[in-house]
């Protein structure tokens, strides 16, 4: 073995090459035995109890299926030591357990190797060889470092390697609520992405096929606004307004020229543009922001099919089925728009986030939809599928009895979904009389539309960093104020507030560096970017003041905040915007002005705060990560974010009984305010607003509805003496079903 990276990446990329789970552990063995020219190479599981299950071997043949018991052999001593074992003789060892029908007194060396997954072994890795020699030190480095990626495959195996299921399962990520059944209709389209690079001399021609192209696609947008139109509120076809403003954006225009001019074929010069804004959106930690990256490839690909005159014609007629499940490697508005409502039962894509216009239409249609599912374009064209909206589940060729399970779910649903629409219209008042305000969270104009329909009491969080992303130059005075009023005018007599610029970081601006962070988390980002580009914040302030022209409806909000200074500076501009406005003739009303609090060192400075603040919102996701100091999106380490951790849960009744004794408006958003558990607790200290994503409205709700206060109360009385997360959620949903609280009236015993 000359080189230990080259052929750690070889083993492992053989291994991504090979679809079932029986070809992938018999590849490892082989793979490793022939690296490491051993005569054996075997792959143990762990199952119930402490059992050591043999998956796989090289070197070993048996008749029947080997089983180690419970902490026994050298495989039990690596199990328990949770550290690689290398013996020259394993036969000689006192731990030493003999396996019948494997001949394994043949084999003298041992060497096994734990496999650890989030803390636990999960399984072992061994070589044996016929002669008394350890391991080299070489090879058992390699060994423990290839174990540390085999225990991410172990993690995933199915429970029976060779079981043939009646069915397949597929899971990918819960984009939009619901249960339906239908046969699956294939989008097959050709992908920009896919387009190799090419030159064309003709850069006049090309040019005038651009301006073209222009018009055709704002004119199959238009058509395609219209269709929805009839299928949903005004409100959501307007999310067509995102995808027409960047058409006419003319820096999008003005890449894909200098690209013509450049001699770049029309293909690739708008592959160039969009790949560009694609990757700005992409490179965002933030989730929101980066699912963006999915509107600019849908309409990238668009303007690529309308080039070569492809639409959206998918087969209807060949489907021979009225229900419908649409499914493709990526799924954009424009294929939902060209299949009858009617028909349409569920979305699965093979890409693509809960966040995305794909699955916020999808939500607006009122039928579920999965994201993130690549196993989906395996399946046959009309094969039958259930998807599980809720679960993020595909089930394909179902067998009866799954499928009248789900029939049953569906009927459920259907008599919830009724339940929750009686209660739109109705306040969120507890059983005891103390009232809730619901709140929404937006960022585009198309997700207005979900939060009306859901009966959101406003805006707790409107994101205003798109425009300033999807662009080449800041945006305007005017195109800003352009944005904000329509949302203001969609939520009139609601209050709506408006998160000032919050980019810098991981939201990086394409025509203004910041330049290399070692940690954009904690870097040069929300308000601290914005005092520092104080033309930038000026401007935006302005737009705002002039787009509220109802008194007290806009509420401004500050991100990152953890200076007194920075509310100081904020609030002397805010003056000064003012004072602008008013001897250019512009009626202003004074916006309330309050903080996220995202940062922990703004917890006990709100006392001190109180005098420059109007209200506070707890940003709870990012206040989370920072209590903890993890990552939610970092699949390494997101098993252990949970925010109802109690020391999250002890902060945020801090920030809650601080607010509490100055007479400070509070309010929290996040996932937080959408999870029933925690929305137990929040309730259980006084939390009076909740902001979250308008699909996670209905629900909660019916929650409060169903509450008694004491009930919460007693509830956060006893998480506080609680040492896990673990056990938080165990009691909450002990609580939540106990007390029937997320069960529609007539359910109720």
């Amino acid at each position: 073995m000359k080189d230990v990276i080259a052929e750690l990446n070889r083993i492992v990329q053989q291994v991504s090459m090979v679809q079932s789970a029986s070809q992938q552990v018999r590849v490892i063995v082989d793979q490793i035995a022939q690296t490491l020219e051993c005569e054996v190479c075997s792959l143990y599981r762990m199952e119930t109890e402490g059992r050591m299950v043999l998956l796989a071997s090289h070197g070993f043949e048996a008749d029947r299926p080997v089983e180690i018991p419970t902490g026994k052999g050298l495989v039990g001593l690596v199990v328990r030591s949770r550290h690689v074992v290398n013996l020259a003789n394993g036969l000689k060892h006192p731990e030493y357990f003999h396996v019948a029908d494997l001949l394994e007194e043949r084999f003298k060396s041992f060497c096994g190797v734990p496999l650890v997954s989030n803390g636990e072994v999960i399984g072992v890795l061994v070589v044996q060889g016929r002669y008394a020699r350890k391991l080299s030190a070489r090879h058992e480095a390699f060994l423990s470092t290839l174990a540390a990626h085999i225990a991410l495959l172990l993690h995933r195996l199915p429970a029976r390697l060779e079981e043939t299921p009646s069915h397949r399962q597929l899971a990918g990520v819960a984009a939009a609520p619901g249960i339906a059944t239908g046969h699956a209709l294939l989008c097959r389209r050709d992908s920009l992405a896919n387009v190799a690079t090419k030159m064309d001399p003709n850069t006049a021609q090309s040019l005038q096929e651009w301006q073209a192209l222009l018009a055709r696609v704002d004119e199959d947008l238009r058509r395609e606004r219209e269709a929805l139109g009839e299928m949903v509120s005004s409100e959501v076809a307007n999310m067509f307004d995102a995808y027409q403003m960047l058409l006419f954006d003319p820096t999008l225009s003005e890449r894909v020229q200098s690209a013509i001019r450049e001699g770049y074929a029309l293909p690739s010069a708008i592959k160039m543009a969009v790949q560009h804004y694609a990757d700005l959106f992409r490179g965002m930690d933030d989730e929101y922001m980066k699912a963006r990256h999915e509107d600019v490839w849908h309409l990238g690909n668009k303007l690529y099919h309308s080039y070569h005159h492809r639409h959206p014609e998918i087969a209807l007629q060949a489907a021979g089925h009225d229900a419908i499940v649409l499914i493709g490697a990526d799924i954009s508005v424009s294929d939902i728009a060209a299949v009858p409502t009617k028909r349409l039962k569920a979305i699965v894509s093979a890409a693509g986030s809960r966040l995305s216009h794909t699955a916020i239409l999808a939500n607006a249609l009122g039928i579920p939809a999965v994201m993130g599912v690549p196993g989906i374009l395996d399946v046959a064209e009309q094969e039958l599928l259930i998807v599980d909206g809720f679960e993020g589940v595909v089930y394909a060729d179902p067998p009866d009895t799954l499928l009248e399970e789900f029939q049953g779910l569906m009927e459920r649903e259907r008599h919830m979904a009724a339940g929750l629409e009686k209660l739109r219209d109705q306040p969120a008042l507890t059983r005891d009389g103390k009232r809730v305000q619901l709140l929404s969270n937006s960022g585009l104009l198309s997700d207005i539309s979900p939060g009306l329909k859901q009966g959101s009491e406003g805006i707790g969080l409107f994101r205003t960093e798109i425009p300033f992303m999807a662009s080449e130059t800041f945006p305007s005075e005017d195109e800003q104020y352009r944005l904000y009023r329509r949302v203001l005018e969609h939520y009139r007599d609601k209050p709506v507030t408006m998160r000032t610029l919050d980019v810098g970081g991981d939201k990086p601006l394409p025509y203004f560096s910041v330049g290399h962070e070692e940690n954009p988390a904690l870097g040069w980002r929300g308000i601290r970017f914005a005092l520092d580009n104080v033309q930038l914040l000026v401007t935006q302030v302005r737009a705002m003041l002039r787009a509220a022209r109802e008194p007290g409806q806009l509420h401004i909000m500050l991100p990152m905040v953890c200076s007194i200074e920075e509310l100081r500076s904020f609030r002397s501009l805010l003056s000064e915007a003012e004072a602008q406005l008013r001897d250019e003739g512009v009626v202003v009303h004074r916006p309330k002005v309050g903080i996220m609090i995202e940062v922990p060192a703004a917890i006990s400075q709100l006392p001190k705060w109180r005098s420059q603040l109007d209200f506070v919102s707890v940003g709870s996701n990012d206040l989370s990560q920072y209590l903890l100091a993890l990552d939610r999106n970092n699949p390494r380490v997101a098993a252990r974010y949970d925010h109802v951790h109690p020391a999250v849960i002890a902060e945020v009744a801090r920030i809650v009984e601080a607010a509490r004794a100055v007479d400070l408006p509070l309010s929290i958003c996040g996932e937080m305010a959408a999870d029933p558990v925690s929305v137990l607790l929040l309730l259980g200290m006084g939390v009076e607003r909740l902001s979250m994503s308008s699909a996670r409205l209905p629900r909660i709700k019916l929650l409060i509805r169903n509450l008694n206060s004491e009930i919460a109360e007693q509830f956060l009385a006893t998480a506080l003496q609680c040492e896990s997360a673990a056990e938080i959620r165990a009691l909450g949903k002990q609580t939540l079903e106990e007390h029937a609280l997320l069960s529609l009236p007539d359910e109720q015993r």
